[in-house]
C-alpha cells in the first residue's frame, strides 16, 4: 500500500509541477510582450521629439548667423550671436507692427470665443430642452467644414457687410470658426461637474446667470485654460484667413508678413533677418505653452478623473 500511494503521488507532483509552469510562462511571455511595446514607443517618442525640435533650434541658430554662414555650416553654432538680426527683423522687417496686430486680435477673438464657447456649452450641458441635440450637433459638424471650402462665400459677407480689412470683422471669423471645438470640448467638461453644487446655489437664491459666471465657471476653470490656450495657438498660427480678409498693408498680422518677407527675402538675400522673423514668431507660443504645461495637463485630464 506504501509503494502504490509514492507511485500515485509521484505523478501527481510532476502533473502539478509541468501545469504551474505553463501560467508563468504565460506571464513571462505578457512581460515581455510589454516591455517589447515600451520599448518601441520610447523609441517612436524620441524620434518625434527629434523631428519636433531639429527644425526649431535650426530656426533659432540660423537667426543668429549671417547668410554665408546659413549656407556654409548650416549645422554648426553661430560664430557670435548677432542679436541685430532680430532688431532687423522687428524694426525694418515691420515684424514688431505685425506682432502687435496679431496679439490684439488673438486676445480678443479668444475673449470672445471663450465667453460665447462656455456659455453655449454649459446650456447644452446642463439644461435640458427641444432642439437640444440638434443645435450641439450643429456646433459639432462644424469640426468637419474645412476653412478653404467657405473662402469666397466668407469673402463677399464680409465685403458686403463692411468688414474687409478690420479687426472687428477678423476678429468675428475667428470666433466663428474656433466655437466648434470650444463647445465640444466644454459640453463634455460641464457635464462632469457635480450637480449638487448647482442644486445648492440655486436653493440659496443665484439666479442662472450668478449660478454661471460665480459657481459653475470657476469649477470649470482647468478645462477653460485647456480649451483657451489650444484657442490662441490655433488662432496665432492662422494664415489663410487673414490673407483673404486683411489686405491692407498696415494691417497685416504676423503670418501674413513672414509670408511677405519669405518673398522679399529671394531677392534682397536676408536670410537671417527671415529666420529671426520666424523665431520671434515661434517663441512666444513657446514660452506660452511651457507657462501652462500643467493648467492643460490638468483640463485634460480632469473629465477622465470626474
Amino acid at each position: 500500500m506504501a509503494t502504490t500511494n509514492t507511485d500515485a503521488a509521484a505523478p501527481a507532483g510532476r502533473v502539478s509541477r509541468r501545469t504551474g509552469g505553463a501560467p508563468a510562462a504565460a506571464g513571462a511571455g505578457r512581460r515581455g510582450e510589454v516591455h517589447l511595446l515600451s520599448v518601441l514607443g520610447t523609441i517612436a517618442l524620441v524620434a518625434w521629439a527629434i523631428i519636433v525640435i531639429a527644425p526649431i533650434l535650426w530656426t533659432f541658430l540660423a537667426s543668429f548667423k549671417n547668410t554665408s554662414e546659413i549656407f556654409s555650416s548650416p549645422w554648426t553654432l553661430p560664430a557670435q550671436l548677432r542679436v541685430q538680426n532680430w532688431s532687423r527683423a522687428w524694426t525694418k522687417a515691420h515684424v514688431g507692427t505685425y506682432f502687435f496686430n496679431s496679439v490684439l486680435v488673438v486676445a480678443l477673438s479668444t475673449f470672445g470665443t471663450m465667453l460665447l464657447g462656455s456659455m453655449a456649452a454649459y446650456v447644452l450641458a446642463r439644461y435640458r430642452f427641444w432642439g437640444n441635440r440638434i443645435i450641439y450637433y450643429l456646433f459639432v459638424s462644424g469640426l468637419a467644414f474645412p476653412t478653404f471650402l467657405a473662402i469666397i462665400p466668407l469673402f463677399l459677407i464680409m465685403r458686403q457687410l463692411f468688414l474687409l480689412n478690420t479687426y472687428q470683422g477678423l476678429i468675428l471669423v475667428y470666433i466663428a470658426y474656433s466655437l466648434p471645438f470650444t463647445v465640444f470640448f466644454l459640453t463634455a467638461f460641464f457635464k462632469t461637474l457635480p450637480s449638487s453644487i448647482a442644486e445648492a446655489a440655486m436653493i440659496d437664491g443665484a439666479g442662472h446667470t450668478r449660478l454661471f459666471f460665480q459657481v459653475m465657471l470657476p469649477m470649470a476653470r482647468s478645462g477653460m485654460v485647456s480649451i483657451g490656450i489650444f484657442n490662441v495657438i490655433g488662432q496665432w498660427a492662422q494664415y489663410l484667413l487673414p490673407v483673404v480678409l486683411m489686405t491692407d498693408p498696415s494691417k497685416r498680422l504676423l503670418t501674413q508678413g513672414i509670408a511677405e518677407i519669405s518673398v522679399s527675402a529671394g531677392y534682397e538675400a536676408d536670410w537671417s533677418g527671415l529666420f529671426a522673423a520666424v523665431s520671434i514668431t515661434i517663441l512666444p507660443m513657446i514660452i506660452f505653452y511651457a507657462i501652462f504645461q500643467r493648467q492643460i495637463q490638468a483640463g485634460l485630464t480632469a473629465g477622465a478623473l470626474k
